[in-house]
């Protein structure tokens, strides 16, 4: 199983924007792709010295083929549609592969 992370902060000012507009524009954008089973997003619990929250957005996939295709053909479109939000956010990108998962 492959992850594509997507680390944001953005200013407190428009969080709750940001995050409706992420749960209901953005995300099923990444999931209509078909690279990805599902999403998981959580805020990261770390005060940061620019302000702002920081949330991690994870995109699940099957394979490292699906995640490679999607960012080197559907990636630049998906995140133009960010520009609503333009000079409120920062944010880096991450591939992750899972080596394991246990179960408690």
């Amino acid at each position: 199983m492959y992850i594509y992370n997507i680390t944001t902060n953005i200013s407190e000012e428009i969080k709750f924007d940001w995050l409706y507009w992420m749960k209901q524009t953005f995300i099923p954008a990444m999931l209509a792709s078909g690279k990805f089973k599902k999403a998981i997003i959580s805020q990261v619990l770390v005060e940061e010295d620019m302000g702002g929250i920081t949330y991690s957005t994870q995109y699940i996939s099957e394979n490292k083929t699906m995640v490679d295709s999607f960012v080197a053909n559907e990636l630049d479109e998906i995140l133009s549609t960010h520009s609503k939000f333009k000079g409120s956010y920062v944010d880096f990108s991450t591939g992750l592969q899972v080596i394991s998962e246990i179960d408690g």
